[in-house]
């Protein structure tokens, strides 16, 4: 890309923040999508996000922030999807697909789209026609909260076209945060999807007093089941071990910025799923993407008794205990 590249931004969470501090390193553009008009208003004042990951300062030279999303779209080269799963389509709901022609869209989403069971690249290609050489995912071993300290991080930035990947992850790649890239876009995003299903069953068992010695076992089965899934929905060649998915896996699994691990944790303490909701500050995707998981499996029909578990806890009420005991017995 010769000329100095447009980027748009669309959400206000800890990633886009974190994205927009990483990216505002390099010679860019940045037009950054909010919902509030509020908030808009206070980034243009202070130059922090007062929601989340506060403490970063914004180059506001670099960043031209609006609550208008068509404004914000317009002159994008590239697009960097930020919003929780659950509220994109609302979120883009007066968005056509000539607003998002030819444009490169990257998906910093790790979940699916409710009510539609369709990962985020999935999503986009059949309700807004982005072909599939101009979608990419940004997937871990990453967490948000550690990009905004400057602690060495790890991205794996996929697409099918491998020199559109390698454009996005050189924006990216800075001295705390080193970049890779893959071709696997199904791969990656369906493994990052399944890892937050499996953070809650981590936190589930945590909240229920198991010990270091069962995780171990839950997280090495977990890769597996992870394994069996993406291998059917799209069997390419790949190394389940490598950080995309392993490694991605247990940074959300163990870490505790996972809100996924801590949504579980709550429901391990007996928190009903309604309480934990409102208490915490922040979306679980897990919450959403299990029953979507659910739902998709039932074509494929692949072994997944971990996801099973998080299932019928979540959404069938039965007691995490009893759902925790009856898992662990056929664990290996």
């Amino acid at each position: 890309m010769d000329k100095i590249p447009n980027i748009t931004v669309i959400g206000g969470g800890s990633w886009p923040t974190a994205l927009l501090k990483v990216l505002s390193n390099q010679e860019v553009r940045i037009h950054w999508w909010l919902r509030k008009t509020e908030t808009v208003e206070y980034v243009n004042r202070y130059h922090h996000n007062p929601n989340y990951l506060s403490s970063v300062e914004l180059d506001m030279n670099k960043i031209t922030a609006s609550d208008n999303m068509a404004a914000s779209l317009q002159h994008a080269d590239i697009v960097v999807l930020g919003v929780p799963s659950a509220f994109l389509k609302e979120s883009m709901q007066d968005i056509t697909p000539e607003q998002l022609q030819n444009k490169i869209i990257f998906s910093a989403i790790k979940g699916i789209v409710p009510e539609d069971n369709l990962i985020v690249g999935d999503f986009l290609h059949q309700k807004y026609k982005v072909p599939f050489d101009q979608i990419g995912v940004i997937s871990g071993p990453c967490h948000a909260e550690e990009v905004a300290m400057e602690k060495l991080s790890y991205l794996t930035i996929a697409s099918q076209n491998i020199e559109n990947a390698i454009t996005f992850a050189s924006l990216l790649n800075c001295r705390y945060l080193k970049t890779s890239v893959s071709d696997d876009i199904f791969g990656t995003e369906y493994a990052a999807v399944l890892k937050k299903v499996i953070a809650i069953a981590s936190g589930i068992c945590h909240g229920l007093g198991y010990g270091d010695n069962f995780q171990a076992v839950l997280i090495s089965n977990a890769i597996q089941e992870i394994s069996r899934f993406v291998d059917v929905v799209h069997p390419i060649s790949r190394d389940i071990k490598s950080s995309a998915y392993l490694g991605d896996l247990l940074v959300t699994a163990y870490s505790q910025y996972s809100r996924n691990r801590t949504f579980g944790n709550m429901v391990g303490k007996g928190y009903s799923v309604k309480s934990a909701q409102m208490e915490m500050n922040m979306i679980a995707e897990g919450f959403y993407a299990v029953q979507c998981i659910w739902e998709i499996n039932k074509l494929y029909q692949v072994d997944m008794p971990i996801t099973k578990a998080v299932y019928h806890i979540l959404y069938e009420k039965i007691s995490p205990s009893l759902e925790m005991k009856l898992l662990a017995d056929i664990l290996t």
